[in-house]
């Protein structure tokens, strides 16, 4: 088998879009442009066997001082994890590469199942897993990562994939019931969910920012978001779906509701002047408890009327696809109007999308397996859940060293950095 480096694009993203399992946009060439952005120098190596490909990698450069450098490939590498002899010439590969660029190390982390989990993340008995896998990366001389629970690592290691490939009256008979009465309610609301252009980044940001300030967390600035558009957006990779609520139509409707349950309280009450059945008195006491919700309704949505005659785009989830899969990627939602669950509306369509381009895999990019009741990332997992999707745990992290005293002193003063370069991030007005 031979080692390649500087891979051709073509022959490089003709092999990672479609190997059978490890085919990712993580791994493509287009993320690896996307990081440039981010001052991340890709490189595309690969191994090759008779003249064909039978391994290949997206790694990531970052530059360090000193002329040091680290590097990662996101979910790779793209290969067949059951052929160990060529996972241990590629691995051995990719470390003398690293060394030669002076690379104190790289990392690993891909998307393979560890091992079966029920709805409380626990193994389940006697399930598929990937437990010899583990052992021969450790054997190869991988560093593996603790089993984080939350989002402590550079990707998630839980997450939902939805089967997009079924027929769309299973995928949403999978929907929650909850799920299914509020996409019910966004629609009788007059929700509009449409498809945006380049020039709706600009509100697809100021949502995702809104969101990353009422959860404390940080993600890109508006450039890395216009950047990534202009790369997948090359051969329709990615798609920004808008949910916009125009609550004066919504007044409508509940004067309109409010009449017809006015209208048939009265002609209830005359019914129980001659009758007192226990049925009439219960469709009494619940359409009494529709007015008051109603009445409520109105009051609070004329506010919001008067606040946004135009309308109001209240949810943007930005979707990248590769290959047969598709990522819902980022999504932010404004603090008004939630009360209309459009967000529950723009993720049911979306997925339509996905099932109708013949997606066969949609990944919710992301949860946790740490279930407890205080996590306050528990809501983000609830919320997905409820789509139907299979509940999946990963590997992990890998981490083969190529220069110890290097990274052992990197290991030391990298905390500090990030720290630092958080705080800075977070004092830019990136708009």
């Amino acid at each position: 088998m031979e080692f390649v480096t500087g891979l051709d694009l073509e022959e490089f993203n003709a092999f990672v879009e479609n190997h059978p399992t490890k085919s990712h946009f993580l791994q493509s060439p287009f993320w690896g442009e996307v990081c440039k952005y981010r001052k991340l120098f890709p490189h595309y190596v690969g191994m090759k066997s008779n003249g064909r490909l039978v391994a290949a990698a997206l790694l990531l450069e970052k530059k360090l001082p000193f002329g040091f450098s680290h590097f990662y490939s996101p979910r790779g590498f793209v290969l067949d994890y059951n052929d160990f002899a060529t996972l241990k010439a590629f691995t051995s590969a990719v470390k003398n590469y690293v060394k030669k660029l002076k690379g104190i190390y790289f990392k690993i982390d891909p998307d393979i199942i560890l091992h079966e989990i029920d709805k409380d993340a626990r193994p389940v008995n006697g399930g598929r897993n990937n437990y010899q896998l583990v052992k021969v990366l450790k054997e190869l001389g991988y560093l593996h990562r603790v089993y984080y629970r939350n989002f402590e690592g550079s990707q998630p290691r839980f997450t939902f994939r939805i089967n997009t490939a079924d027929s769309w009256e299973e995928i949403e008979k999978r929907f929650s019931p909850s799920t299914k009465q509020r996409i019910r309610k966004a629609a009788s609301y007059g929700i509009e969910v449409t498809v945006g252009t380049k020039e709706d980044l600009q509100t697809f940001y100021q949502l995702v920012a809104a969101t990353e300030k009422r959860k404390n967390i940080y993600q890109h600035d508006y450039r890395f978001y216009v950047h990534l558009y202009d790369v997948f957006s090359k051969n329709d990779r990615v798609k920004l779906f808008l949910g916009t609520v125009y609550p004066d139509r919504i007044v409508t409707k509940l004067q309109n509701d409010l009449q017809n349950y006015r209208k048939e309280m009265a002609g209830l009450q005359e019914k129980a002047k001659i009758s007192k059945g226990k049925k009439l008195q219960n469709r009494i006491e619940q359409l009494a408890k529709q007015l008051a919700k109603t009445e409520a309704d109105l009051e609070l949505f004329s506010k919001y009327s008067s606040k946004y005659p135009e309308g109001l785009t209240v949810s943007a989830q930005l979707i990248v696809y590769y290959g047969d899969k598709g990522w819902v990627l980022y999504v932010g939602n404004h603090d008004d109007l939630s009360e209309t669950f459009a967000n529950y509306l723009v993720y049911r369509q979306h997925i339509k999308h996905a099932h109708e381009k013949g997606i066969i895999k949609y990944d919710q990019f992301g949860t946790v397996g740490d279930l407890s009741k205080n996590n306050p990332l528990l809501g983000l997992h609830e919320f997905k859940k409820k789509f139907g999707g299979e509940y999946l745990e990963f590997i992990g992290e890998f981490v083969m060293i190529t220069n110890r005293p290097a990274y052992i002193l990197f290991s030391r003063i990298a905390p500090l950095y990030r720290k630092a370069g958080l705080l800075l991030r977070r004092m830019r007005h990136d708009f």
